[in-house]
């Protein structure tokens, strides 16, 4: 009786953490998309930024700007930041590697290296294309990184996951910059292989939002079975979850969801590995808290991160990924400093 009621007393405990969290997300995010739309290289008047998004005048060059420029740049942000944050939470849960994100462990690079591969070789491919043939590098760098991290008498653990989707990151990020050399370099493509949503257009936004969805709708749908996996695959078995289809569902959300990043930013890392660490430490381990949470914190993260890249030498923008990738860095030695064999410790 007394284990029922403190169970209760947890739950309920965890769910009135989870409802403050994210009303303080969901609000900062509010606030911060706010002021996404505002500065930039220019301010924008608040009187043009409600005209522009709601009374649109295609000859006033202030409403182009919020409409046109700024308002895809800020949902691409958000997609990003979701997509990113939720893969990395999923991709943790489904190997139980509290490392894991899908910039450190490799595929993303494996996608970035089919769509500058289309972008030289295929330029008329359409939008649509391109988000295949980066789920299609996502899929393949993530089986060189199971068969090497298999490679071996210990098998598969979280250290050799960690250490093949290096190996195969600077692999596939090798190969990227030779055909990007050989080819010669745009200063779009230099924007888009450091990780920028500057040039980010409706037709990305679009394209991507169906897949976008798909993955996050099918996230929330295995959040549940991701908590119970997280028991250990006989625990989970005698509960009845059928362990195969719940990796599979979560390896095709990793890889949607990582594709549809690369395709409206570029590259990103470490915003899967620090996202999911920082909301777990506030909701706990149940994925029907972690993967929302994620979310919201996820969007906030990139939005932020994006602003301050826009303003800290304005008029000029800094890339996005390099300033993630600095921040990242640092709390990525932290976190395999501080993690030893257990999952999601702390």
């Amino acid at each position: 009786m007394r284990e029922k009621l403190r169970r209760r007393e947890r739950k309920l405990y965890n769910g009135t953490k989870f409802v403050i969290c994210m009303s303080v997300g969901c609000g900062l995010l509010l606030i911060f998309m706010i002021g996404f739309m505002y500065f930039g290289a220019e301010k924008i008047l608040f009187s043009d930024l409600w005209n522009g998004l709601f009374c649109f005048d295609e000859e006033n060059f202030n409403h182009i700007v919020v409409r046109d420029m700024r308002l895809p740049r800020l949902l691409a942000d958000i997609m990003v930041g979701v997509s990113l944050s939720v893969a990395g939470a999923v991709m943790q849960g489904n190997t139980k590697n509290p490392m894991a994100d899908s910039g450190i462990m490799g595929i993303s690079s494996g996608s970035i290296f089919a769509v500058v591969f289309m972008m030289i070789f295929l330029p008329d491919a359409s939008r649509l294309e391109r988000i295949g043939y980066s789920c299609l590098g996502a899929g393949i760098s993530t089986m060189m990184i199971y068969l090497v991290a298999f490679i071996g008498k210990k098998g598969i653990t979280p250290e050799r996951m960690v250490l093949s989707g290096m190996a195969i990151s600077t692999l596939f990020s090798s190969i990227t910059s030779g055909i990007v050399l050989k080819e010669g370099l745009t200063s779009e493509m230099l924007k888009y292989t450091a990780g920028s949503s500057a040039n980010a257009i409706w037709m990305d936004v679009s394209v991507s939002a169906p897949f976008f969805l798909a993955g996050f709708a099918l996230a929330l749908m295995i959040s549940r079975s991701l908590t119970v996996m997280n028991l250990g695959d006989d625990v989970s078995k005698g509960l009845g979850a059928n362990t195969a289809i719940i990796k599979l569902s979560s390896t095709l959300v990793v890889l949607v969801l990582s594709a549809i990043a690369v395709i409206i930013i570029g590259p990103v890392g470490y915003v899967g590995l620090m996202v999911p660490h920082i909301v777990r430490h506030f909701v706990g381990t149940d994925y029907r808290l972690v993967l929302p949470f994620c979310a919201v914190l996820g969007a906030l993260f990139v939005v932020v991160v994006d602003l301050i890249a826009r303003i800290m030498i304005a008029p000029l923008e800094f890339p996005v990924g390099i300033l993630i990738t600095m921040i990242g860095v640092p709390f990525f030695i932290f976190v395999s400093r501080r993690q030893r064999g257990d999952a999601f410790g702390g």
